[in-house]
């Protein structure tokens, strides 16, 4: 599993990474957490508000700041 961070690298930024760590941490699966700063690669994401989260490709947040306990949600579905 591939987890992105998009995002400029602001605060809220950061805490996402943060937080999918701690997620990712917690649920104990196989992921690799990156971050994306560049503004093309993110614009080909097709989000206009950061941070997004990428999980496998497929954005599943854009605009906010997902808790370590939402994210742990989402990669448990």
């Amino acid at each position: 599993m591939i987890i992105k961070i998009l995002g400029s690298g602001c605060p809220k930024c950061k805490k996402l990474e943060k937080n999918a760590r701690e997620a990712v941490e917690q649920t104990g699966v196989e992921a690799e957490v990156e971050k994306v700063t560049d503004m093309n690669d993110i614009m080909d994401y097709g989000v206009m508000m950061t941070p997004a989260l990428v999980i496998d490709e497929k954005v599943v947040s854009a605009g906010r700041l997902l808790s370590a306990k939402k994210i742990v949600e989402i990669l448990n579905q």
